[in-house]
C-alpha cells in the first residue's frame, strides 16, 4: 500500500511514530524545478523518479511473447521422468553413480530367493544379531538363486536334478570331489537340466561373483548341433555358445585357442561344444588351459579307461565334471569303476584295489557255484559299493514321464519263419556245427561269426545271399534253395517273417493314420532292405547312418519332425544314431532286429517317446520265434544282482553264458509260438492265451514282469499289428506305459 507523501500526512506520521520514522527513507521533492529530459532525467543526469512506482510499459500493437528458453525448460521439467532400473522387482539404491563402480552396501543375491516358485540351491547360514555385527559385510554368503526364465519350466524332478548336480560339483555332497553322474533314462531331461547347471555356475555363487568362466561339452558329432539349439532355445540370446561339427584342423585350432585365451568376469563365449572326435584330435590345445566344468553327454562311451578318448578327457584341467548317460551303468565293474573313477578320481581307490576289494568278492558271489560265506560277502561288497557310488550319481525312470507324455505301447511281437528261412536256418546249424566249436565254455570267432549269420538269416535271406552263392562254411547248397530266378535286386517280403509284418504295418498305418514311423537295425544291410521296399511301396523317407555328415543330420531330423514334411518313414541306424535324436514327428517305431547290449535297444526306443511329443506311441519289438533272436532277448530281460537291467555287450557273451546256455543259442524250436514264453512258465495264460492275472496278484515271473501282457490276436489293442497278425505273428507280450497310473491289472 503506498503512503501519501502530502505535507501534512508527513507531520502526523513524523508526531506519532519516531521509530517507524526513522526506518524510513524519506523522500524529499527537489528544491528547484529544472527541465527535465525524457526518462526522468534532468540536465545534470541527475534522477528524480520515485522508487515507489515501477516504470510505465511502452505502448505498442505488437503481442506480448514469453521467453523461449522458459518455455522449453518448462517443457522439459513436464517430459523428464525419474531413471528407472530395468530389472523386475529391483529394490536397490539408484544413485548417481558410473557404470562399473561398486555399489555400496550389503551384497544382494542375482534373483529374489522369494519369489513364488524360486529354485533356491544354496542358502546362507543364519546369523545371530551378534553374528551380524561381527561379519564382513563385503564377504557375507549370499542366496544363489536358478534363473526364473528356468526354474518356471523345470518340473519337480529336473529341479531336484539341478540342485543334486549343483550340490556335486561345488563338493558340498562329497567334500574335496566335484564331478557327478547324471544317469536319468532317456526323455527325463538331461540336456535342460544340465544347461540350468551351466546357466547358473556361470552367472552366480555364494560369493557374489560367477562359479565359473567357461564350460565344455562334449557329445557325440550327431549331437553337437542339437546341444547348440537346446542352449539357443532356453536361454533365448542371452548367451553366445561356440560349437564345433567341421572345419580344417587350422580352422578348429584358431577357435580353440580363441576360447580358452577368454578371461574375465563376461566371456563372450563361455560354452563350447565340441564332438568326442575333433576333441580327441585337438585335445593339446585345450589342455593348454583350464575351463570351470565339463559335460560329457552319452558317457558311457567312456567305460573304457584305456580308449584315447577317455586319456584326453581325463587330462584336461578341470575338477568339475559332469558325465551323462541314459542307459544302466551298474552292469560291468570295470566299467562302472571307469566312469566313477572319471568323475570323482580315487573315491573307489585305485583300479587294483577296486578290484580286490570290489570286483572279486562280489564276481564270485554272483556266481553259481559259490558258497553260502562267498554269497554273503558279495552281497555285503556290492551294499558297500553301491552306498558310495550312490553319493554321487542320480537316477530316476522313464516312469515320471506318464505323467507329462501320451500313452505308449510296448510290443514285442514274435514272428514265425517263411519256409525258406527254416531250411536255410536248419541246414546252416547241420554243416557249420558252432555247438562242436565250444570249448569248456569258450566262444571261439567261428562261433562270434555264426552268431551274426543267424542273426542276418533271421531279419531276410538276401543278406547271407552271398554268402550261399560263394558257398561258404554254413551254406554250402544253400543256394538251390532259394526261388528259381531269385534276384538281390528287389525285395521279396514273402521270403522272410519278420519283413512280412513289418510290410502288413506299414501299409496299414499309411493307409489308416497319417502317423509316421521310424525303422531302427543293427545292420546298414537291413536298412538297404528297407530302401527297396519303400521304393517299391512308393513311401517317402529319409535314412541316417553312419555315413551322414553331422550338419546333415541335424537338418533331416529338423525337416522330418516337422508336420508339414511329406516324409513317412526315417530310417535309422542304431549304431550311428541311436542316442539322443528327437524324433518326435513320428510316433510308431520298428526295432526290427534286438542287439546284445539291451541299452542300445533302449536308446533306439526312446526316439519317440520324449518331450513335445503329442500322440499315442506304438513301439514294436520284431523277434523270429524260436530262434537265436529270441534267446538273445531273454538274456536282456533276465535279472543281475547289480541292475535290473543287464548290458550283454557281443564281446561279453563268454562270461555271462554258460556252456550249456551257449549250445541252446544254436538250436531251433520249430514248435514253438514263443519260446520266451514257454521259458517263463507264465501262470497268466491256460493254453497259450491270457485269461486271468496270476492268483497271487502277481505278474508271470521275475524275468517277464516288465511286460503286463501275454497276446494273442483277440487281446491285441493295436488295431495295426491286429491287421498283421495273420501274416507271420506267433504270439506277443505288451506293456502299457500309463497301467500304474490308471490301476489297470
Amino acid at each position: 500500500m503506498r503512503r501519501s507523501l502530502a505535507p501534512s500526512q508527513l507531520a502526523k506520521r513524523k508526531a506519532g511514530d519516531e521509530d517507524e520514522e526513522e526506518e524510513e527513507e524519506e523522500w524529499q521533492p527537489p528544491t528547484s524545478r529544472k527541465r527535465q529530459k525524457a526518462g526522468g532525467e534532468t540536465e545534470s543526469g541527475e534522477c528524480y523518479r520515485s522508487p515507489f512506482r515501477k516504470p510505465l510499459a511502452q505502448l505498442t500493437n505488437r503481442p506480448h511473447c514469453l521467453d523461449s528458453s522458459q518455455h522449453e525448460a518448462f517443457i522439459r521439467s513436464i517430459l523428464s521422468k525419474p531413471f528407472k532400473v530395468p530389472i523386475p522387482n529391483y529394490k536397490g539404491p539408484l544413485g548417481l553413480r558410473s557404470l562399473g563402480v561398486k555399489r555400496a552396501g550389503l551384497r544382494g543375491p542375482l534373483h529374489d530367493p522369494f519369489e513364488e516358485g524360486a529354485l533356491v540351491l544354496y542358502e546362507p547360514p543364519v546369523l545371530s544379531a551378534h553374528d551380524q555385527l561381527k561379519i564382513d559385510k563385503d564377504k557375507a554368503p549370499v542366496h544363489v538363486v536358478v534363473d526364473p526364465v528356468l526354474s518356471r519350466v523345470l518340473r519337480p524332478h529336473q529341479r531336484e536334478g539341478v540342485k543334486f548336480l549343483w550340490d556335486c560339483v561345488t563338493s558340498r555332497r562329497i567334500p574335496g570331489s566335484h564331478g557327478c553322474i547324471m544317469a536319468d533314462e532317456m526323455g527325463l531331461g538331461k540336456t535342460l537340466q544340465c544347461i540350468t547347471l551351466m546357466w547358473t555356475l556361470l552367472r552366480q555363487s555364494p560369493d557374489c561373483k560367477p562359479e565359473i568362466e567357461k564350460a565344455v561339452v562334449v557329445s557325440p558329432s550327431s549331437l553337437v548341433r542339437n546341444w547348440y539349439n537346446e542352449v539357443e532355445k532356453w536361454l533365448g540370446g542371452r548367451i553366445q555358445p561356440l560349437a564345433i561339427d567341421g572345419g580344417s584342423k587350422d580352422e578348429i585350432d584358431r577357435q580353440l585357442v580363441g576360447f580358452m585365451n577368454q578371461r574375465g568376469l563376461r566371456v563372450p563365449s563361455p560354452i563350447l561344444i565340441i564332438s568326442y572326435e575333433t576333441f580327441r584330435l585337438h585335445a593339446e590345445v585345450l589342455q593348454k588351459g583350464s575351463v570351470g566344468l565339463v559335460i560329457c553327454d552319452e558317457g558311457h562311451r567312456l567305460k573304457n579307461s584305456e580308449n584315447q578318448t577317455y586319456q584326453a578327457l581325463n587330462s584336461l584341467n578341470t575338477p568339475r565334471r559332469v558325465l551323462i548317460s541314459g542307459t544302466p551303468i551298474q552292469n560291468d565293474l570295470l566299467e562302472y569303476f571307469s566312469l566313477v573313477h572319471f568323475v570323482n578320481s580315487g573315491i573307489l581307490g585305485t583300479a587294483q584295489e577296486f578290484k580286490r576289494h570290489f570286483e572279486m568278492p562280489i564276481l564270485k558271489g554272483r556266481d553259481a557255484d559259490a558258497s553260502e560265506a562267498e554269497r554273503h560277502k558279495g552281497e555285503e561288497r556290492l551294499k558297500e559299493l553301491i552306498s558310495i557310488v550312490n553319493r554321487c550319481l542320480i537316477r530316476r525312470t522313464s516312469d515320471i514321464l506318464s505323467k507329462y507324455l501320451p500313452v505308449k505301447i510296448e510290443q514285442v511281437v514274435c514272428c514265425r519263419l517263411t519256409p525258406l528261412q527254416t531250411e536255410l536256418y536248419k541246414n546252416f546249424l547241420k554243416q557249420a556245427k558252432p555247438v562242436e566249436e565250444l570249448k569248456e565254455g569258450k566262444i571261439s570267432v567261428s562261433s562270434l561269426s555264426s552268431i551274426t549269420s543267424l542273426k542276418k538269416l533271421c531279419n531276410h535271406p538276401a543278406l547271407i545271399y552271398d554268402k550261399c552263392v560263394e558257398e561258404e562254411e554254413g551254406f554250402m547248397g544253400a543256394l538251390g534253395l532259394f526261388p528259381s530266378g531269385y534276384s538281390t535286386k528287389s525285395v521279396e517280403p514273402q521270403l522272410s517273417g519278420k519283413m512280412l509284418v513289418l510290410d502288413y504295418i506299414l501299409a496299414v498305418t499309411k493307409s489308416t493314420s497319417n502317423d509316421k514311423v521310424v525303422l531302427v537295425s543293427n545292420y546298414t544291410q537291413t536298412l538297404d532292405l528297407f530302401e527297396k521296399l519303400c521304393r517299391n511301396r512308393r513311401y517317402l523317407y529319409v535314412r541316417l547312418d553312419g555315413t551322414m555328415s553331422i550338419k546333415k543330420r541335424a537338418k533331416i531330423v529338423e525337416r522330418f519332425n516337422s508336420p508339414s514334411s511329406p516324409e513317412f518313414i526315417f530310417m535309422l541306424s542304431s549304431k550311428a544314431g541311436g542316442c539322443g535324436l528327437n524324433l518326435i514327428g513320428a510316433n510308431r517305431l520298428v526295432m526290427f532286429d534286438p542287439d546284445w547290449n539291451p541299452a542300445n535297444d533302449e536308446q533306439a526306443m526312446a526316439r519317440v517317446w520324449r518331450d513335445g511329443q503329442k500322440k499315442m506311441c506304438y513301439i514294436y519289438r520284431l523277434l523270429s520265434t524260436g530262434t537265436i533272436e529270441e534267446k538273445i532277448f531273454q538274456r536282456q530281460t533276465h535279472k543281475k544282482a547289480l541292475s535290473s537291467c543287464v548290458v550283454d555287450e557281443e564281446q561279453d557273451v563268454e562270461r555271462h553264458f554258460s556252456l550249456g546256455e551257449l549250445k541252446e543259442l544254436f538250436t531251433l524250436n520249430e514248435t514253438t509260438t514263443s519260446d520266451t514264453h514257454d521259458k517263463i512258465k507264465c501262470r497268466r495264460c491256460v493254453n497259450g492265451h491270457q485269461v486271468r492275472p496270476p492268483p497271487d496278484g502277481s505278474d508271470c515271473t521275475s524275468d517277464l514282469s516288465q511286460w503286463h501282457h501275454c497276446a494273442d490276436k483277440r487281446r491285441l489293442q493295436d488295431s495295426v499289428l491286429r491287421a498283421a497278425w495273420d501274416a507271420a505273428v506267433t504270439f506277443a507280450f505288451y506293456h502299457h506305459s500309463h497301467e500304474e497310473q490308471r490301476g489297470i491289472p
